[in-house]
């Protein structure tokens, strides 16, 4: 049956349960079957859910999705009676006692939740390799990363074990496996999706909660289903004019789009990178937009430098609060987690907030560029996915991580330019992304482009990344549906099972 079910996306599949010429058993049965056969191969879902989710397809289901089995990501989007271990082992038995409100909205929209994804430890990494899981790998490449945070969705999605599964991206954990594995991605603003009931924002609102799709149109139907502020949330945004399925049969009019193929770090970009762009640039023009070189008047280093600050302090929070949480000891938590940790104690409270407030220049810088353009093009990516393992960290420098941290020597990390070398070796690969996280507004990842690749025997996805004024998820979901209806990408899947 799986030919059958991958020729569908989620919207397809709820139609066909709602026309009763399938039921939400036999498509459970499907992904279930679907999941036996490639998740060996690709560590996806770390946590399965089966019985609940046969459970649920035998009730009466209601709402968009009603029937569609789904994937939520092992981080933050909690269900009640089941483990969230954020890829942390001294997380391992910690189970929440209520649902995320995000995925109760899930399943308010009828979707069939049977697993959770992998993510690396706390989502702090662009590759999902956790020790607590193993190696998560992407369908296209086994050998290669299906990016992170959200690589355990993406792997899923791409291997057509589900439609669509639960994402977020607090630096491009959307976007960034989107890219790698051939998917739409989409980040919705700050405040569009609710961080609740434990959460008022996750870090500091630059994480977004929302899925990953094969199609737009499932993300632009999700985003309605789980879109607005939840009972106690700090902010309600404003609601689009029209819901997203509706916006999406709406031509995007002519826009006017800058693009640059220059990393904000001054570090290398592939070439393929550049082609995803350049071919996307002529894609656009011969659309009817208006398409230029162009790029906000923004620092990336420095912007690099107060993400990476709130990415320090919120993990030493992070730490601390588990261990509180669980009475786990170091030894629950990965050695670079302890590093990132270790500085973030250091930083003072005063440094925090210096660089916290700079997000407000990043906004206002981009929210001039939008006063020009309507839309900003990058890369999503600077580089295509890494092979497994390749950013292990080196036994000579794990050694000296173990002393520095043997010592608390924090300020000798910073002191010695330790945090300016972590900024550049993680981000020089996906320094694109970070943008839209701190000034709060929304981006998609869209795969246009398709290339050969040293070492892989299929042609691996790169995608291109678009950014847009906040609040307006609309004109980015209006070009999506008219550039995948220029150059449809859902039938290409990876030869895997």
């Amino acid at each position: 049956m799986f030919k059958e079910y991958a020729d569908y996306d989620a919207s397809g599949l709820a139609a066909l349960v709602a026309s009763r010429e399938v039921s939400a058993g036999e498509l459970l049965e499907a992904a279930l079957a679907r999941a036996a056969a490639v998740n060996p191969a690709i560590n996806a879902i770390c946590i399965p859910m089966e019985e609940i989710g046969r459970q649920r397809a035998q009730q009466e289901l209601r709402g968009p999705f009603a029937g569609v089995p789904f994937l939520i990501k092992d981080i933050v989007q909690d269900y009640a009676g089941v483990p969230t271990t954020g890829g942390c082992r001294a997380l391992r038995q910690y189970v929440p006692q209520q649902h995320a409100a995000i995925v109760q909205r899930f399943l308010d929209a009828g979707l069939v939740i049977f697993g959770k994804t992998a993510t690396p430890e706390f989502a702090l990494k662009g590759v999902t390799e956790p020790l607590l899981w193993g190696a998560t790998r992407n369908p296209w490449d086994l050998q290669r990363t299906p990016g992170g945070s959200s690589g355990g969705a993406a792997a899923a999605v791409a291997a057509g074990i589900v439609p669509a599964a639960g994402a977020a991206d607090g630096g491009g954990s959307i976007r960034i496996p989107a890219a790698y594995c051939g998917l739409f991605g989409l980040r919705p603003s700050r405040g569009r999706v609710p961080a609740g009931p434990n959460h008022a924002e996750f870090w500091d609102g630059a994480s977004s909660d929302h899925v990953l799709t094969r199609s737009v149109r499932d993300s632009a139907r999700l985003l309605d289903a789980i879109g607005g502020a939840d009972v106690g949330a700090p902010f309600a945004i404003t609601a689009p004019e029209l819901p997203y399925a509706e916006a999406i049969l709406r031509p995007p009019g002519k826009l006017r789009i800058g693009y640059s193929t220059q990393s904000p770090l001054g570090t290398p970009v592939h070439q393929e990178c550049v082609n995803a762009v350049m071919q996307a640039a002529k894609l656009l023009a011969d659309l009817g937009h208006d398409v230029k070189p162009a790029q906000p008047e923004i620092d990336g280093q420095a912007l690099a430098r107060s993400f990476v600050t709130m990415y320090f302090g919120q993990t030493a929070a992070g730490i601390a609060h588990i261990k509180q949480l669980t009475g786990a000891g170091n030894s629950g938590f990965e050695l670079e987690s302890r590093i990132l940790a270790l500085i973030g104690r250091t930083i003072s409270a005063g440094d925090y907030v210096r660089e916290r407030e700079r997000w407000n220049e990043y906004a206002r810088a981009l929210g001039r560029f939008h006063q020009r353009y309507d839309l900003y093009l990058t890369p999503t990516t600077a580089q295509p996915p890494c092979r497994i393992g390749e950013q292990d960290t080196p036994p000579l420098q794990r050694a000296a991580a173990q002393l520095v941290l043997a010592l608390g020597a924090g300020s000798l990390l910073i002191k010695s330019g330790m945090v300016e070398s972590l900024v550049k070796t993680s981000l020089q690969a996906v320094p694109f992304t970070q943008l839209s996280n701190l000034t709060g507004t929304p981006s998609m990842s869209v795969p246009l482009h398709w290339a050969a690749t040293t070492g892989s025997a299929q042609a691996l996805p790169y995608g291109v990344q678009f950014v847009a004024r906040f609040g307006d998820e609309a004109t980015l979901l209006r070009l999506a549906a008219q550039l995948e209806q220029a150059q449809p990408w859902q039938q290409r899947r990876p030869s895997i099972g």
